[in-house]
């Protein structure tokens, strides 16, 4: 199994992903990570990414989870997927499913002013509000809770 932890910039992902693996004894994986040089530059000058973009970089992604299942592995993927297309692009890989952190944005925005990510600027925030497709099929997580409250309701949740 996969589970692909999603949401805006600033959710948690990468903290709730983390917590999520460790306490599963899972790899983790950020999507961050598979990104070409060309949207990390892009994404650091303010440029919000287009779909032309991000099909290469899931399709990145998605061989990597198709390769851990194959070998019949699990983890845990930090990845903002914020429209049902990303999603269901990436859950051809297999037993992917989705669970997504939740929050308004003025909360993820006081979030963000508190720290710096490496290329993605809270200005880039509002952009992101915009593109997100609600989930038809995921697991809905407040992000208000606590990270280990979070994990003990994913980890409830999957029975895992």
């Amino acid at each position: 199994m996969i589970l692909v932890v999603m949401g805006v910039s600033g959710c948690g992902k990468s903290t709730v992903g983390e917590a999520l693996a460790a306490s599963l004894g899972w790899p983790f994986l950020d999507a961050d990570d598979f990104h070409p040089q060309g949207n990390v530059a892009k994404m650091a000058a303010g440029q919000p990414l287009d779909d032309g973009d991000r099909w290469p970089w899931l399709d990145r992604i998605a061989d990597e989870l198709r390769a851990i299942l194959a070998r019949g592995g699990h983890a845990v993927l930090a990845c903002s997927a914020l429209k049902q297309a990303y999603r269901d692009r990436l859950q051809r890989a297999g037993d992917v499913r989705i669970v997504y952190l939740q929050g308004d944005q003025a909360t993820i925005a006081a979030r963000l002013s508190q720290r710096q990510h490496k290329y993605m600027p809270a200005s880039l925030l509002p952009s992101q509000f915009a593109a997100l497709e609600a989930p038809r099929d995921a697991l809905v997580v407040d992000i208000r809770e606590a990270v280990d409250a979070q994990v003990r309701f994913i980890r409830k949740a999957y029975s895992i």
